[in-house]
């Protein structure tokens, strides 16, 4: 599924409506959804060289409102508790578990995570703010359903 999905490009003389401005959901626990996964390559650091890096497109909603989140995560050593912390949220990982890293099956998986406001000055000067994914939250499967027994309404 591509992050793409509801949207399009516009023709010259096509009409517009929308008005709505650019969202910053309030900081807190949230759910979300890997829309969009694209591999890429670090620029690297003063702490870790150039490597691969897998950017993400994270769709995380309040139930009202919903912002595209974009994630990067570094394919180096020094960086493998947050790719343990991302791949143990959407289910690919337990806790102390060696796993190879399926990206073929991450678009489109959920998971829970931490959102922060960042506060950044532009190239302008200008202070402005987006969301930024502080923590990815261990997966939780969700609850089977009981089974037998005797349920009201059910024949």
């Amino acid at each position: 599924m591509s992050s793409f999905e509801n949207e399009r490009e516009y023709a010259w003389d096509d009409e517009i409506s929308r008005d709505d401005e650019f969202i910053v959901l309030p900081e807190g626990d949230y759910d979300f959804e890997v829309t969009s996964f694209e591999r890429s390559r670090s620029k690297g650091s003063d702490s870790i060289p150039p490597s691969n890096m897998a950017v993400l497109d994270i769709r995380v909603s309040n139930g009202r409102d919903s912002v595209v989140v974009k994630d990067y995560l570094v394919l180096h050593s020094k960086m493998e508790w947050k790719l343990s912390q991302f791949f143990r949220s959407i289910g690919q990982k337990k806790q102390g578990e060696k796993v190879r890293m399926n990206w073929n099956a991450v678009i489109g998986s959920k998971g829970r995570c931490k959102l922060i406001v960042d506060k950044y000055t532009n190239d302008k000067g200008q202070t402005k703010e987006n969301n930024k994914i502080a923590k990815y939250y261990d997966y939780i499967a969700p609850a089977a359903p009981a089974m037998g027994g005797w349920k009201p309404g059910a024949f």
